[in-house]
């Protein structure tokens, strides 16, 4: 049987400056598009909406809105998910461990466990105050279906973080995104750019006008763009053909090109010896 994933992507707009409602927000949502698209299996949402805060707010409310995982924001959000009986990326929130601050993305199962917590890498500084993660980005696994991978906004600009999930296995990106600048320009580039050089589908959602600049994308392992979003509010949907993942990883892209079984398998040690004599990083935080 084809391993076929239906994901819906929620170019939305939260509730500004009120996380509460904007979490009643997502569970309407998420009944209408139980309602909309029966057969549906994956929803995506983007980075930080859940907070309901604008990226370009002076005075950052984050700490306020950070929660502790698992936590009772995760336990609505997996009964969410367990009622819809649908996997759900409810995007990313501001995650508090510690004296530190993250911003972390969270992926539910259908009977509402929590299945991948993921602390971005690369924050993007200097505007994002958040503390970057010390694991790699995660896989998971829909079964029957495929492996996923997590990775967060500006995690895209580094394809070192895309390749990191491609080589453990990830068939599909999914990548929750809150970008309001004209470097959405940039992104919807290296959306492809990601997608081809590993050869899996990338999914970015990025919030709806103002709140962030719309324009989602979804991308297949040859580049192809499946689908563009405007600016406002929508639903993206894609059926996604997993067995499409292994066919251009075995046959290359266009029959051409075996870039991630190349990579793999014959790449000369000198590519990697950059960074094995890379100098020891400096990080400073006030």
């Amino acid at each position: 049987m084809a391993r076929l994933l239906h994901v819906i992507g929620v170019q939305s707009r939260p509730v500004p400056g009120d996380p509460a409602a904007t979490l009643e927000k997502l569970e309407r949502e998420v009944q209408t598009l139980g309602a909309s698209f029966p057969e549906a299996q994956l929803y995506l949402f983007p980075e930080l909406w859940l907070t309901g805060d604008h990226p370009f707010r002076h005075t950052s409310p984050s700490h306020e809105l950070a929660q502790p995982i698992p936590g009772p924001l995760t336990r609505r959000l997996g009964a969410i998910a367990r009622r819809a009986g649908r996997w759900l990326c409810a995007g990313s929130i501001y995650e508090r461990a510690g004296d530190k601050l993250h911003n972390t993305a969270v992926v539910f199962s259908p009977s509402g466990k929590l299945v991948a917590r993921y602390r971005k890498l690369y924050p993007w500084m200097p505007f994002e105050t958040c503390a970057p993660g010390d694991e790699p980005a995660p896989v998971f696994d829909i079964p029957r279906v495929g492996r996923l991978g997590l990775m967060i906004c500006y995690d895209g600009w580094y394809p070192e973080v895309a390749r990191g999930l491609a080589l453990r296995g990830a068939e599909v990106i999914l990548h929750p995104t809150l970008t309001t600048t004209p470097d959405r320009e940039e992104e919807l580039v290296l959306a492809r750019a990601r997608a081809i050089e590993n050869q899996c589908y990338v999914v970015n959602v990025n919030a709806a006008v103002e709140i962030g600049g719309g324009r989602s994308i979804a991308v297949d392992p040859e580049g192809r763009v499946l689908f563009l979003g405007g600016s406002g509010e929508e639903y993206l949907g894609e059926v996604l053909d997993l067995d499409r993942v292994q066919t251009v990883r075995a046959h290359g892209t266009r029959g051409l090109n075996r870039v991630l079984r190349q990579f793999t398998e014959d790449s000369p040690e000198a590519v990697f010896t950059p960074y094995r004599e890379r100098s020891p990083r400096r990080r400073t935080r006030s």
